[in-house]
C-alpha cells in the first residue's frame, strides 16, 4: 500500500506541520499586535507534581520552524522527573514567533509528558516485583491517538516501558480472526512461519487449551487474554520458560502489583496511550530584550 515505513524523525517533522498548519494556518491575526521585529524571553512552567519531561523534540522543532534563531534553554533532562512550579525552559525568540508556537509547542509537551507520566508510575508500581528472573515489562499497544503513534510510543520508551509491534509492518500478532481466517491456532501458527518476514510472531490466546496448543505449534510468544490471575499463574506453570508470556485485556496500575506476582514476562496495557489528559504546562513572555531596527 505504501512504499515506506515512517521513521520517528518523519513523524516529528510531520506531526509539527500539522499542528502549525491547524493553528496557525495563513496568519496569526494575534501575533501581528507584537512588533515584527522584536525579540523577547520567554520561559515554560510545569504546574504539577512529579511530572515526567517529555516531548522536547517536538516543542523545538514548533519553535525553531518560526523562528529559526530562536534559543531555547532546557533546565530538565528528556525523561527527567520535575517537581511542581519549575522552570523547565527558557526560550529567547521573535516576539511574533513565539506567540503563534506557543499553543502547538505546549500540546504536544503536555500529551508526551502524560504518557511518559503514566508509564513512568506503572513501572515503578512493579519495580520492586523479581518473582521472573528476566524482569516483568511493561509494554503499549497500538490504541494512539491518529497520527501520533511514533510520539506516543516514544513517549513509552522515555517513561522507561517497551513498545510492542509500532504498527502492523513492525510483527504479526495473530488473534481471534486470524485464527479463524486461517483455520485453527497450529494453522495460523505455522502460516505465520511460512512468511518468513523477519518480523516477531505472537498468537493471542483465551484459554489454558489455546496456549497448550500454541506451545505445542512452536509459537515462541503468547498473549494471554482476559486471563484470571489464578489461570495466568497456571500458564506460567505450564510453559516453563518456553515462550514469552504476555497479559492484557483491561489491565490498570492497580492490577499490576499482583499480574506481575504470577510470574508473566509482559504486561502490555492501552491505558497508557488511549487514555490522553494533559501535564499542566504555561508558557509566559517575562521580558521585550530589543528591537533589531
Amino acid at each position: 500500500m505504501f512504499s515506506y515505513n515512517e521513521t520517528l524523525e518523519q513523524a516529528i517533522e510531520r506531526n509539527v506541520h500539522d499542528a502549525l498548519l491547524e493553528d496557525v494556518g495563513v496568519c496569526d491575526w494575534t501575533a501581528m499586535l507584537a512588533p515584527s521585529n522584536e525579540t523577547v524571553k520567554a520561559h515554560v512552567i510545569v504546574k504539577q507534581e512529579n511530572a515526567v519531561l517529555c516531548g522536547r523534540p517536538w516543542f523545538d522543532r514548533c519553535i525553531l520552524k518560526l523562528d529559526p534563531q530562536a534559543k531555547i534553554e532546557w533546565n530538565f533532562a528528556e525523561g527527567e522527573v520535575m517537581p511542581n512550579q519549575a522552570v523547565v525552559c527558557s526560550i529567547t525568540s521573535n516576539g511574533r514567533s513565539i506567540l503563534s508556537a506557543e499553543r502547538p509547542a505546549l500540546n504536544f509537551l503536555q500529551t508526551l509528558s502524560y504518557t511518559a507520566t503514566v508509564t513512568h508510575s506503572y513501572m515503578q508500581a512493579i519495580a520492586d516485583i523479581h518473582v521472573n528472573p528476566k524482569g516483568c515489562k511493561m509494554l503499549d499497544t497500538r490504541k494512539t491517538l491518529p497520527g501520533l503513534r511514533q510520539a506516543q510510543k516514544y513517549a513509552v520508551r522515555i517513561g522507561g516501558g517497551q513498545n510492542h509491534r509500532m504498527a502492523l509492518w513492525d510483527g504479526i500478532l495473530i488473534k481471534e480472526n486470524h485464527i479463524m481466517a486461517a483455520g485453527s491456532i497450529t494453522a495460523a501458527v505455522k502460516a505465520a512461519m511460512a512468511l518468513n518476514a523477519k518480523v516477531s510472531i505472537q498468537i493471542e490466546v483465551e484459554s489454558i487449551a489455546e496456549m497448550e496448543e500454541a506451545l505445542a505449534a512452536g509459537a515462541h510468544s503468547i498473549l494471554i487474554d482476559d486471563f484470571s490471575l489464578e489461570q495466568m499463574q497456571q500458564a506460567v506453570n505450564i510453559n516453563q520458560g518456553r515462550a514469552l508470556l504476555e497479559v492484557s485485556g483491561g489491565v490498570d496500575i492497580e492490577q499490576l502489583r499482583k499480574i506481575a506476582m504470577t510470574g508473566v514476562d509482559r504486561i502490555s496495557s492501552g491505558k497508557l496511550t488511549k487514555n490522553v489528559e494533559a501535564i499542566d504546562y504555561s508558557m509566559r513572555v517575562l521580558a521585550r530584550i530589543e528591537s533589531n531596527n
